[in-house]
């Protein structure tokens, strides 16, 4: 499926996590996170291999795709590839965006990670889709995870123009401290997939998340 990119929703982008989730298949997961409102499905694996990470990719990506949701591979553009996913997101030590886009064409979604005004504006002119700044708040799913102030948040928003989420420790009551900053959206794992109801706490971050706009 093709993606117009200047009609992506990022208002709730969803990031799967195995270890936290509080259903039994990450298929559920994202599942019943999109029938709450999340409008971008990231499929983040650390640990399986690349033949499970495949499969898994494309159970997921019948979902996605039968919901009109973009889906984003974390890190692997050679998973993205096989599994004509939407997109592929990199880290600031993953292959330099500018690369990627030379990969995976100009039809797919490339997103990357920036914590610093200098990162977002190298990345928009690698040809990056979106960014995902963080982290705004203490998290604990991401051990390496680079802390950004509000102060260094609206640098970014005035250094580029494409689309971002924030990312690390958002949830609804947190994401109020960052209304009125020009934000694209919230990119969540543990307040949607650890939650005993997912689809619930989706639509409660959905709803908050709105607000950014």
């Amino acid at each position: 499926m093709s993606f117009d990119k200047s009609k992506i929703d990022y208002t709730l982008y969803l990031v799967t996590d195995r270890q936290l989730m509080s259903c039994e298949t990450i298929e559920q997961s994202v599942e019943q996170a999109i029938a709450g409102g999340a409008s971008v499905v990231q499929l983040r694996e650390k640990d399986c291999s690349s033949r499970e990470f495949y499969e898994l990719a494309l159970r997921v990506k019948r979902i996605t795709e039968s919901n009109n949701v973009p889906l984003i591979i974390n890190d692997r553009i050679d998973i993205c590839l096989a599994a004509d996913a939407d997109g592929v997101h990199l880290g600031q030590s993953d292959i330099p965006c500018r690369e990627a886009r030379r990969i995976l064409g100009a039809d797919k979604l490339i997103g990357v990670s920036a914590a610093l005004p200098e990162e977002a504006r190298q990345a928009q002119a690698d040809g990056a889709d979106y960014l995902g700044i963080g982290a705004v708040f203490p998290t604990s799913t991401k051990d390496d995870a680079r802390a950004v102030s509000l102060e260094t948040l609206r640098e970014i928003r005035a250094a580029v123009t494409i689309p971002f989420v924030v990312i690390g420790g958002v949830n609804a009551k947190s994401i109020t401290r960052l209304y009125g900053m020009g934000i694209d959206g919230a990119a969540v794992v543990s307040a949607v997939v650890a939650q005993k109801d997912i689809t619930a706490a989706a639509r409660e971050m959905r709803a908050a998340a709105e607000k950014l706009k």
